[in-house]
């Protein structure tokens, strides 16, 4: 199953809800990728497809200084998932894919 494009994230945080933007793309066939919201945007780590489960880790500075996991599953083009900061609770994590797949 391919990943690659553009996903639109909602994270449903203590503090409200998050949204941002996952670009995912291949170049040179490696797999690149980059995270954007409103106040930021950082590179991903760590990133791995088993299957249709998607994980990844980034670090945000804006609300907070944070390093985030992330756990999703990837059904077409949805996805659905947590968000986990340390020992903090797990944030829900929604998304889909906006236009058609690179």
């Amino acid at each position: 199953m391919s990943v690659e494009g553009t996903w639109n994230l909602l994270l449903a945080t203590p503090i409200g809800k998050q949204r941002a933007v996952l670009r995912l793309f291949t170049h040179n066939g490696d797999l690149h990728r980059v995270a954007t919201s409103d106040a930021e945007e950082v590179p991903l780590t760590g990133l791995a497809l088993h299957g249709d489960r998607l994980t990844w880790r980034q670090s945000i500075t804006k609300p907070l200084r944070l390093h985030l996991d992330f756990d999703v599953t990837v059904t077409e083009g949805e996805l659905t998932g947590t968000a986990r900061a340390g020992r903090l609770p797990a944030t829900k994590v929604t998304g889909h894919r906006s236009g058609s797949a690179a």
